[in-house]
């Protein structure tokens, strides 16, 4: 990929990121712990891919609702925990498993892995410009995988320190203001379309990378048309490597 609207980026000061399968790879991630956990209680065979995709697919349900000020406001932590409890009572793990196991495979979404790119490019990145979460994911979720996945993050943002679940405006807005700079000094960078319109719609520019396999190799992603951002890369080195960076 190339720049993709040849935009002129000089005022851009920091990145921030999308995390949920921009920069890890949450899938994998979480099928291997529910396998691994499953496995140990005595439940070796299971859809662990379904279990992973419904697990997600609550979690993208629950911050979209309260993205519009809808339901309680909860954290990450917790919707990815209503959720589990349901399927471990669907794949009958809920009895063979202690609570002390379950808030351990809860927090198995603290333990995902980076893509490959991951670490060595955010360093790039981080070479010229201030880098930051803007995940839906709590803090103490966030702070946890930056330690597991080597993610050398400067500041790590998320719902309980900017008040929101994106796409709310609310996020692309503070998370600029709490980093002392205009929209315009940022750029959102994310796998995700949606989101980067969001941003695009509060003034941040905007960096798409392509993650064909977020949902797994046998269904692809489909490269979406990138015209629309400021830059578009195939990985976090792309990227650096389009944005100068060592």
């Amino acid at each position: 990929m190339t720049n993709a609207r040849n935009s002129d980026l000089r005022d851009v000061k920091a990145l921030i990121f999308d995390v949920f399968g921009t920069v890890v790879n949450w899938r994998e991630s979480i099928i291997a712990e529910v396998s691994d956990a499953a496995a140990r209680h005595g439940k070796p065979d299971g859809d662990w891919a379904r279990f992973a995709d419904d697990w997600r697919a609550w979690y993208g349900k629950s911050t979209r609702e309260l993205s519009r000020n809808e339901g309680q406001w909860r954290l990450v932590d917790e919707i990815h925990r209503e959720k589990l409890d349901v399927l471990l009572e669907d794949y009958g793990l809920a009895d063979v498993m202690s609570e002390e196991s379950k808030r351990y495979l809860n927090r198995a979404w603290h333990r995902l892995k980076g893509w490959p790119d991951s670490p060595s490019g955010l360093r790039r990145l981080k070479s010229k410009y201030i880098i930051a979460t803007a995940s839906n994911g709590n803090l103490a979720l966030l702070v946890n995988m930056a330690k597991h996945a080597d993610l050398p993050w400067d500041a790590v943002m998320s719902p309980d320190v900017y008040g929101a679940y994106k796409p709310s405006p609310k996020v692309y807005r503070n998370a600029s203001r709490l980093l002392g700079l205009q929209t315009n000094q940022v750029m959102m960078v994310a796998a995700h379309t949606g989101d980067l319109e969001a941003a695009a719609r509060e003034g941040l520019a905007t960096g798409f990378v392509y993650r064909p396999f977020e949902h797994g190799a046998d269904r692809p992603v489909k490269e979406p048309d990138t015209s629309a951002y400021d830059i578009a890369a195939t990985d976090f080195n792309d990227m650096a490597d389009q944005l100068g960076c060592d």
